[in-house]
């Protein structure tokens, strides 16, 4: 079974599953909370993802880890992907996974996730701009309508967006090849960019990225190395 359920505005989608969570007995296997009024959203490591009322998509899922037949590293890993394949296919336009699930659209983020494990539950909590204009304060954000000038009605993007994320998460059989489809999808892969590590800026090149959560990088000065989320950053 599977629930979704509008807020015409709340501070967190994420805190809104965990709170249903804590206050209910879920039954569904898939839980999906949404709104496009997000005035407090959640992003990885206590980051705050900013979001324009009524022009972005926030969309938080519980899962039952008993339906999942993988380990925490690679579900995120696949939801990255679905999630990219869902954006790709509705816009035809090559979208990229930034280690380690940020979306990347025409070198613009487009997209963040954050994952979180609630007793018999994995929730994650996705965040797409769709239709926002103005990234003034925001550099390196962009959404679908700056990166590919398509303008998509919300209500309907959201529904096909749940549509396909519980076909994928929950009815069809997880691939067993996840690391191997989330690597040819890796932002900036094999290619040469600038690391800061430390304070200090060094070119590097990714080579891929292993299935316990570590990027392994070659960099300039100090070789081939493995580093886990906020150890080093990309520039871009």
């Amino acid at each position: 079974m599977t629930s979704q359920i509008y807020l015409s505005k709340c501070s967190s989608t994420q805190d809104e599953v965990i709170d249903f969570i804590n206050s209910n007995h879920l039954q569904e296997d898939y839980l999906a909370i949404y709104t496009f009024n997000q005035t407090r959203g959640r992003g990885q490591y206590g980051n705050i993802w900013e979001n324009n009322p009524h022009e972005n998509l926030a969309y938080s899922f519980a899962i039952k880890t008993q339906n999942i037949l993988c380990s925490n590293i690679l579900f995120n890993y696949y939801t990255a992907i679905v999630v990219r394949d869902f954006i790709a296919n509705l816009t035809q336009e090559p979208v990229s996974i930034k280690w380690p699930n940020d979306l990347i659209l025409k070198n613009k983020k487009i997209s963040g996730m954050i994952f979180e494990k609630k007793g018999d539950f994995l929730i994650a909590g996705i965040g797409i701009n769709v239709l926002q204009k103005n990234f003034e304060n925001l550099p390196k954000a962009g959404s679908i309508l700056t990166q590919t000038h398509l303008a998509f009605d919300l209500e309907k993007f959201a529904n096909s967006f749940h549509q396909y994320l519980f076909q994928h998460l929950v009815q069809n059989t997880f691939p067993k090849n996840i690391a191997e489809l989330y690597n040819q999808n890796l932002y900036k892969k094999d290619e040469i960019a600038v690391f800061e590590k430390n304070h200090i800026r060094q070119n590097g090149i990714i080579k891929h990225a292993d299935e316990e959560g570590y990027l392994w990088i070659e960099l300039e000065n100090e070789g081939l190395q493995k580093f886990f989320h906020k150890e080093i950053e990309m520039l871009y």
